[in-house]
């Protein structure tokens, strides 16, 4: 049986509590809706190709915040609006590992 998805992205979305630095204190919530509505934007939320989830924390604290792409089972760090539409263009929609972003 094929894989249902052919991506599925884990965006971690964990709040600690302070003083623990987390990825929900860099906009990591903000930034997984912003990447869940891009990707209907482009096309790659329809026919069940790729999914995008929030995540509880994905153990990669100093990395953060972080996402990652399976079933390549690539890691990448990101900060802004900007970094999150590379990824879907990049990776997701050619193929290509965003070097810069990778962890």
């Amino acid at each position: 049986m094929d894989n249902y998805y052919k991506h599925h992205v884990f965006v971690c979305c964990n709040q600690r509590e302070a003083p623990a630095d987390c990825c929900a204190n860099h906009r990591s919530s903000e930034l997984a809706a912003y990447a869940k509505d891009r990707a209907k934007t482009l096309g790659l939320a329809r026919g069940g190709r790729i999914r995008i989830n929030r995540a509880g924390c994905l153990g990669r604290c100093d990395d953060g915040p972080i996402l990652v792409i399976y079933p390549e089972g690539t890691w990448y760090h990101f900060d802004r609006e900007a970094d999150i539409d590379e990824i879907l263009t990049e990776h997701l929609q050619h193929g290509r590992i965003v070097e810069r972003l990778k962890r």
